[in-house]
């Protein structure tokens, strides 16, 4: 039987163990408030870019000097780069992703597809499948910065102008809120065409039949 003192040295466990868990959760509020506010003031310009492309690609499209990089290839050959991260316990944040990647997947054949996985979960989840994975990038939000986002750019650019893929796709979860992210399909290359007055198209994925999940 516990003693009066045992009781009270358990008391004073659990308080400790109050005050340091309460610390931990106000520094990832603290975080998690400074990059939603980096997203939401990055997406307007990003937007703008987006829409500054697919017109010019719509303003091209008769020029018999097309670019490369925008012009269309009729060769089944994709590079789909899946961004997840690199941690669980993000409730369906990675899971989601995954789901709607092997749907796309499932279009193409694993010979004509190679995959650049960016985030431990999504690595993890295609060496264990006979896709090909050109590569990958682990720890890449650690340290996140525009210079990362350049080099893989310039390494999808480099594939394609030398006629190694006919198609690159990025597959991500858009933010909406902190309950709410949405799986996100968009063409990166050939630099999609913008449709009408918008920007160019980007696909929201839907959730595959619980069937096809299985049968993966």
């Amino acid at each position: 039987m516990a003693t009066l003192r045992d009781i009270r040295r358990r008391i004073r466990s659990v308080q400790s163990t109050q005050k340091i868990t309460r610390a931990m959760k106000l520094v990832a509020a603290a975080k998690l408030r400074r990059a939603q506010e980096r997203i939401l003031a990055a997406r307007p310009y990003a937007g703008r870019m987006v829409e500054l492309l697919g017109n010019l690609v719509a303003a091209a499209a008769e020029d018999r000097g097309l670019h490369p990089l925008l012009a269309p290839r009729g060769g089944p050959r994709r590079q789909i780069v899946i961004i997840t991260a690199d941690r669980g316990l993000a409730g369906a944040f990675n899971a989601n992703v995954i789901r709607h990647a092997q749907a796309f997947l499932r279009e193409g054949s694993p010979a004509d597809v190679t995959l650049v996985a960016v985030g431990r979960k999504a690595r993890d989840f295609y060496r264990r499948r006979s896709w090909t994975i050109k590569r990958h990038l682990v720890g890449f939000w650690d340290r996140l910065s525009f210079s990362q986002a350049q080099e893989l750019a310039d390494d999808l650019m480099q594939q394609y102008l030398a006629g190694e893929v006919d198609e690159v796709h990025l597959i991500y979860s858009e933010f909406r809120s902190v309950a709410v992210q949405r799986p996100v399909r968009q063409q990166l290359l050939p630099l999609p065409r913008a449709e009408g007055d918008g920007p160019a198209p980007v696909e929201y994925l839907y959730e595959p039949s619980a069937e096809a999940i299985l049968n993966d």
